[in-house]
């Protein structure tokens, strides 16, 4: 036992031992430990969630945490220590010991912010599994707006933490001091302010939700779905299928022309037929329109057939219907069966087409646009 009481560094034997035996106990009984404590935590919000994946809470939570508690333990554990005279000295009228302190205190602190930020993705990741659950378009764009938010405010904390408690410093007065320069800094984040009061903009006005496929006016006229509205900007996925980031107060100023939010989908059809057909016939072929347009009542809500102009070249006939925003296989079928029965309408009757050569000109204004996987083109 006398080797126990030999001394190293101001330290004996038996002292450096024992936090030797802490750390390395917090090393082999990390996994298990930071394990209950997830558990714990697992059960909590498994009561208030039924929809929780323990494989998501595991990698978002269990491993920052265990990281946590061992740099705490080693800290803690090291405070047992005598600090040896020999590094004792100054940097800079900073006493050595005392910095190393600063940094392990700010270390933690770190570590700990860490650990909040994976929280808060998890107890996003939840949210945005209940939030799909419902119809409701606000839930998706409330999950992204609290968990930006909210990292960022811990963020901020965090800093301010490290700040105060690691490098003892009078938050009050580095608070007072940024309201003094705080002009100046709101002049050179002139931009990025003015993109984080559009995004609650955005937020409470809701113009647009996530999901939402968009055309956007501004320089480059983007079009595109939503997928991600930050406290800075929107990413769209446009229909080349890149990625692009625009600024919320280009969102906000823009014309934004939100397809998803329509309620019906028109479809103009144009058919110019010779002045050689007979009265008797065009009205034979318009009914015959207004008939099948009728048969189509559970996909089309109001059509109508009408003779729209009498020109030079012949008698223009527009057939108009409405469909709800169906499913663009559904739509291109509706299309394709209305086109179809005009020809055999046409060569059933003997019809004439405007033209020579027997072209059928179809001049289609669907307002909608094509689209392709239920996706607008312009």
């Amino acid at each position: 036992m006398h080797f126990l009481d030999n001394i190293f560094f101001e330290n004996s034997v038996r002292s450096l031992l024992t936090v030797m035996l802490i750390i390395s106990t917090g090393l082999i009984f990390r996994k298990w430990l930071s394990r209950n404590l997830a558990s714990i935590m697992f059960v909590i919000i498994k009561q208030k969630s039924m929809s929780v994946d323990k494989n998501v809470f595991v990698d978002l939570v269990f491993k920052p945490l265990g990281t946590f508690l061992i740099v705490f333990i080693s800290f803690i554990s090291l405070m047992y220590l005598k600090f040896p005279e020999v590094l004792k000295f100054n940097i800079n009228g900073y006493a050595f010991n005392e910095i190393l302190i600063m940094i392990s205190k700010s270390i933690i602190i770190i570590y700990f912010i860490i650990f909040l930020r994976s929280f808060i993705n998890f107890i996003s990741f939840v949210l945005d599994v209940k939030a799909k659950l419902s119809n409701e378009k606000s839930d998706d764009q409330l999950v992204v707006f609290f968990r930006d938010f909210a990292k960022a405010v811990v963020s901020i904390f965090g800093i301010l933490m490290v700040l105060k408690f690691g490098f003892k410093v009078d938050v009050g007065a580095v608070l007072t001091g940024l309201s003094i320069v705080g002009a100046a800094l709101a002049l050179a984040a002139k931009e990025s302010i003015e993109n984080l009061i559009a995004s609650f903009i955005i937020f409470f006005d809701k113009p647009f939700f996530i999901g939402d496929f968009v055309k956007v006016n501004n320089q480059t006229n983007t079009t595109g779905t939503i997928e991600e509205i930050g406290l800075r900007s929107t990413r769209i996925r446009t229909v080349e299928h890149t990625l692009i980031t625009v600024p919320n107060k280009q969102m906000v100023d823009s014309v934004v022309d939100n397809w998803s939010m329509r309620n019906a989908r028109r479809t103009e059809i144009k058919i110019e037929l010779s002045h050689g057909n007979e009265m008797i016939s065009i009205n034979e072929f318009i009914q015959s329109l207004e008939t099948h347009l009728k048969n189509k009542q559970d996909t089309i809500s109001k059509s109508t057939v009408y003779i729209t102009d009498y020109t030079k070249a012949g008698t223009i006939i527009t057939a108009e219907y409405f469909t709800s925003d169906i499913l663009i296989e559904d739509y291109f079928s509706l299309k394709q069966e209305m086109i179809i029965h005009i020809k055999q309408s046409i060569e059933k009757i003997g019809l004439k087409i405007a033209n020579a050569g027997g072209d059928i000109n179809i001049f289609n204004t669907d307002a909608g646009g094509n689209m392709v996987n239920n996706t607008p083109i312009i």
